[in-house]
């Protein structure tokens, strides 16, 4: 625990990185797409949690994923109201944001040790299937849904808001080939793996394989 406390002060030290110009209709988007990310990762931790016997674990994961998903649920219906309001603005941020892709919070997080820790840990996560790059589509797929961005009348968008709509409303296709892609090339050969120690688990190699 002590390196976790460790890695959080640091985090703290550090800050965040939202790739969000600085208005409230980025903000708010930014945060609606990693409510529901974090909701995602920490229920399928819980439930990988239960499956291993860890039953306290599983059910402080599972109270953190239902708060999260109380927090999607309030910034989901801010950004659904902007797009009543503004539809134009709303889905130029929503295409803004996605262009730069939404980063998690603890990017920049570090124990100390590891200067990559946010990309080792994301590797475990992909790997363990906590939170994976269908994840990241199947929220985007999620919010379009929810905001009504392919129902967008043309008539009611400017130029560039046409092309941030068709743009957003063709990016999970495009996310689905990379990842067919990158699932082929895995079948095809085998991708090394490296074996990182990470402080959190007393220094405990986890073999990993890098995108």
């Amino acid at each position: 625990m002590r390196q976790v406390e460790t890695t959080i002060h640091n985090l703290i030290r550090s800050g965040m990185v939202l790739n969000a110009a600085r208005s409230p209709y980025h903000g708010f988007i930014y945060v609606a797409f990693q409510e529901r990310a974090t909701f995602i990762s920490h229920g399928n931790t819980a439930r990988r949690a239960k499956e291993h016997g860890d039953v306290a674990l599983a059910r402080i994961c599972g109270a953190i994923a239902a708060d999260e998903k109380r927090h999607e649920l309030a910034y989901t219906r801010i950004v659904g109201k902007l797009f009543e309001i503004d539809p134009d603005g709303a889905v130029r941020a929503l295409a803004y944001m996605m262009r730069r892709r939404i980063v998690m919070p603890a990017s920049l997080m570090t124990d100390g040790h590891d200067s990559h820790l946010f990309a080792h840990y994301g590797a475990v996560a992909h790997q363990a299937s906590i939170y994976t790059a269908s994840d990241y589509r199947g929220i985007l797929e999620h919010l379009i849904k929810q905001w009504g961005v392919e129902k967008l009348v043309a008539a009611g968008l400017s130029d560039e808001g046409r092309r941030a709509r068709d743009y957003v409303c063709a990016l999970p296709q495009k996310i689905r080939r990379l990842e067919e892609k990158a699932h082929e090339r895995s079948r095809q050969k085998a991708q090394p793996t490296t074996s990182i120690p990470f402080s959190w688990i007393f220094d405990r190699p986890v073999n990993i394989t890098m995108a």
